[in-house]
């Protein structure tokens, strides 16, 4: 009966979706009106122009929302050096490993339509990946449990990346090209060949997981990945700038993409010549999508009220709440004492101004970062595209927006 209630207010708000965008903004407000003092935000903006001007990056924006207003949204310095193209608040940008929350919710989706089972084996979804083995030195190993959807979501599924790493798999990986395939279908059908890692499970470790998630949504929709974005997250929320490539019509607002070294910043990725200038064959929910500091807010807010943005619903307020608490097993952390939820890191403890207990959010590879504090009713977005990543934004700015609170 639960499972037919979900059911039927999941098509409710399917048929609710395909007829109605949220094109209300989110409102601005001065930050006293939210609990924040505005001198100690402006701590935010001298510390990001310094940075700027002492050339660790080309470019940021910084966004804070608190209590459903913007009470800082700020851009700096340049999204193009050469050209002289300045930071604007509508620069696109890429958001790399940033897409992984939102394919995690396109699949919660899922879930709330009584679609998609978190502990159900992956390869119910997608069986090429079954039978999978677990990387043994002298002979792959059968896996003590199946691979599950939960696993994909939370890192514990045993794939890896073959990018940052050197072992044995890791090696495979990059023999079989699986970042560079051709698209989904031949990307699991690799996975479906090579051992994983470790048992499922046992560890978090970061991964091609939530590309495999992305065929989950594929074959569970029936719809390929950017059209099921498209209609289930995208125009309800009025993601207007945010897919898998830029079009023509708005290459000039496209940031450059600049990497570190000796001499300082230089081009890594001009915005007038790159390959995210044409629509993809690989579609990758794990890091594939490009969008701006508004879009990405608006996806923030939407999680931080609950699966709601202005009337319009995403997900359930229980899934939203399930999603952003840690879902790691006992003994299993990531980055020495961290939990994992179904899509974001969690903070599990107060660190003073550096981090709040339930704190939840993630990064991406060219220096892009959000995170939100539930107990504040806090989302802050802190942009750059600076390779390879570097917590430098993020560290500057997350302090100084928790010391910004007063009540």
């Amino acid at each position: 009966m639960a499972n037919l209630k979900r059911w039927a207010a999941a098509v409710a708000v399917a048929c609710l979706l395909a007829t109605t965008a949220v094109a209300e903004e989110i409102p601005r407000a001065k930050p006293e009106a939210v609990g924040l003092s505005a001198e100690r935000l402006a701590k935010v903006t001298a510390a990001v122009t310094k940075m700027v001007a002492d050339g660790k990056a080309a470019g940021a924006i910084t966004v804070v929302a608190r209590r459903g207003r913007i009470a800082h949204f700020e851009t700096y310095g340049q999204r193009d050096r050469d050209a002289k193209q300045p930071m604007t608040d509508d620069t696109i940008m890429r958001f790399y490993s940033m897409s992984k929350p939102i394919t995690t919710v396109a699949a919660m989706v899922l879930y709330d339509a009584g679609r998609l089972r978190l502990d159900e084996p992956v390869e119910t979804y997608v069986p090429e990946l079954r039978g999978l083995k677990v990387y043994h030195a002298e002979a792959p190993a059968a896996a003590k449990r199946k691979v599950t959807v939960r696993d994909l979501m939370r890192h514990t599924s045993g794939f890896t990346y073959g990018l940052f790493g050197n072992t044995p798999v890791d090696q495979m990986y990059k023999r079989e090209r699986i970042v560079g395939s051709r698209d989904l279908t031949a990307m699991v059908e690799k996975l479906g060949r090579l051992p994983l890692m470790h048992q499922p499970g046992t560890r978090w470790h970061y991964s091609v997981s939530t590309d495999v998630l992305g065929c989950v949504v594929e074959r569970v929709s029936g719809k390929r990945l950017d059209a099921f974005f498209r209609e289930r997250i995208f125009e309800p929320l009025d993601m207007r700038d945010t897919a898998f490539f830029v079009p023509e019509a708005k290459v000039d607002r496209f940031a450059s993409c600049y990497q570190r070294g000796p001499k300082g910043l230089t081009v890594k990725e001009p915005y007038h010549a790159n390959r995210y200038l044409k629509p993809p064959t690989f579609l990758s929910g794990g890091g594939g999508l490009v969008s701006t500091a508004r879009d990405y807010m608006r996806f923030c807010q939407m999680l931080v009220r609950g699966g709601d943005l202005f009337g319009v619903r995403v997900l359930e307020a229980e899934t939203v709440a399930m999603m952003t608490r840690n879902q790691l097993p006992d003994g299993v952390h990531w980055g020495g004492r961290n939990g994992f939820g179904l899509g974001f890191s969690v903070q599990r403890r107060d660190d003073g101004a550096s981090a709040h207990a339930g704190e939840y959010g993630w990064g991406g590879a060219a220096s892009t970062h959000f995170w939100i504090s539930p107990k504040d009713d806090l989302a802050v977005v802190a942009l750059s595209q600076v390779m390879p990543f570097t917590p430098q934004l993020q560290k500057a700015v997350k302090p100084l927006v928790y010391e910004a609170l007063v009540e």
